[in-house]
């Protein structure tokens, strides 16, 4: 078993959260190898970024993903630029209202509305990161949804955990929705 997972978006969405959220949650209560590395560029706030997780049962020897299995891409920008290099089998999830132009032809494209559904529910687009995360977790099945959840609680302040479990359940059922499509 091998993931490689490439969350992309804008400085300030919480896509390296994300992806640090998910490597824990597949070493620390998986037992799995996991790598997480991150990069943005030097505006931070507003420019693509992206985090990459590497998740295996075996040792990972190199700690850079080559060609994704999994692409979210929460912005048009981070999608363009951060696309390029997909598995032909590629899984790619994009957010509905920010990623209007892709090529589905090689891979499977979810397209849901993460943003504007977090917004709508919570008042606040500020937990889309987590509910991402229940997204690609229930579309791809990478570690128990508990497990998932569980490492979301326990890095934030306590105040959060209910508006974040509402969050990742928001995200699992937009993955529902877009699988039964």
């Amino acid at each position: 078993m091998r993931y490689d997972i490439r969350f992309s978006g804008s400085g300030g969405q919480g896509i390296i959260t994300a992806g640090i959220l998910l490597a824990q949650a597949a070493a620390i209560k998986g037992g799995k190898n996991a790598v997480q590395s991150q990069s943005y560029g030097p505006e931070a706030r507003g420019g693509a970024s992206k985090a990459e997780v590497i998740i295996s049962d075996d040792e990972i020897n190199y700690p850079k993903i080559v060609s994704p299995d999994i692409v979210i891409s929460l912005t048009q920008e981070a999608y363009n630029k951060y696309t390029v290099d997909l598995k032909d089998d590629a899984v790619v999830i994009v957010d509905a209202a920010m990623v209007h132009e892709y090529d589905n032809i090689k891979h499977k494209v979810y397209n849901v509305p993460v943003i504007t559904a977090v917004s709508e529910e919570l008042g606040s687009s500020v937990s889309a990161n987590i509910a991402i995360l229940g997204t690609v977790n229930e579309i791809c099945s990478i570690v128990k949804h508990e497990w998932l959840l569980d490492v979301i609680i326990n890095n934030f302040p306590a105040k959060s955990s209910e508006n974040n479990r509402k969050a990742y359940n928001i995200g699992i059922e937009l993955a529902k929705k877009a699988l039964g499509e």
